[in-house]
């Protein structure tokens, strides 16, 4: 049987989801939705997509759709899931959930309510990198002590990761601190008992702050110190330092290395080394056993509770 998929959102982060699904068999994107027609009819045509829209209500009247996609503006993935789940559609929603945690719980109750597979793409999750650490934490053979995290990118206008302007605003407590917040709470395998942050001055403009600091504590006592900035000019992205009982790993996306700096060979983790794909993979997986995936919005509701304290702290 093949999934039929529609993906809304076919910017930056859009185009990584239809080149992984290139790799998936028996899956076949029959619609891409986007703010911008001709652009949106661009990536259509590069990735012979049939069906073209502005509008994700358009997408979710093809009968033959199974699946959406949503890689949209964050202020729109917690009401575009309730339409898809209300359409009957199963639903990956890219990280965040929400950026109000009554939109992520009103998510997580419908989910519930349908039984249709929602997702949200917590890629950390599934990077090998850090699939490799946590089978070593499920076998007992490494507990984490303490994670060092810095999140860090050049951001001090509005743009996306292709360089181009964005129409909506990025935010450093909501999207980018929920990878490490999910993840420290799963691979501590214990859930977030203390939370503090504090954080820098508020653009002028972007109306965000630029530079914020948190650390997190789980019940079995493990620690973690997240470092975030959009004031840093290089080098980018998000780096993991996992201190254990038995080691140190110090995970930069797909690569792993030891605490001397030796690369740890993870290819064999999982059947590829793309993150997005693995995620993609098993979204199809769980709508094809009809199980509840990894990283299913309940799982990860947990993380949106957090960050909504940590906002509150910070109001």
């Amino acid at each position: 049987m093949t999934i039929h998929v529609a993906l809304a959102g076919a910017g930056a982060f859009g185009t990584k989801h239809l080149d992984a699904i290139k790799n998936i068999a028996d899956v076949k994107v029959i619609s891409v939705i986007g703010r911008d027609l001709d652009k949106t009819q661009e990536v259509a045509d590069k990735y012979d997509i049939a069906h073209v829209a502005t509008e994700l209500s358009e997408s979710l009247k093809l009968d033959a759709l199974d699946a959406v996609i949503l890689c949209t503006p964050t202020q729109m993935h917690a009401e575009q899931a309730i339409a898809c789940l209300k359409a009957g559609k199963h639903v990956q929603v890219e990280i965040p959930l929400c950026d109000a945690l009554k939109d992520g719980e009103n998510v997580v109750a419908l989910q519930k309510q349908t039984g249709k597979v929602a997702m949200c793409g917590h890629t950390r999750r599934f990077n090998p990198s850090h699939q490799w650490v946590r089978k070593r934490i499920v076998a007992g053979e490494f507990n984490v002590h303490q994670m060092d995290v810095q999140t860090y990118f050049f951001r001090r206008s509005n743009v996306n990761a292709l360089g181009q302007p964005r129409s909506w605003t990025d935010h450093l407590l909501w999207h980018h601190a929920a990878h490490t917040v999910d993840l420290f709470a799963y691979q501590a395998r214990s859930p977030i008992v203390q939370a503090n942050a504090v954080q820098g001055p508020i653009h002028p403009t972007l109306g965000i702050a630029m530079d914020m600091s948190i650390q997190l504590k789980a019940g079995n006592g493990a620690i973690c110190t997240l470092s975030l900035s959009f004031n840093n000019e290089g080098p980018l992205g998000t780096f993991f330092r996992y201190i254990g009982d038995t080691g140190t790993y110090i995970a930069r996306y797909d690569d792993l290395f030891n605490g001397k700096d030796e690369k740890i060979d993870v290819s064999k983790v999982d059947v590829s080394m793309n993150g997005i794909e693995l995620q993609d993979r098993e979204f199809f997986a769980a709508i094809r056993e009809g199980r509840e995936p990894n990283a299913s919005v309940a799982q990860v509701l947990p993380c949106y509770e957090v960050l909504h304290r940590l906002e509150q702290q910070l109001a």
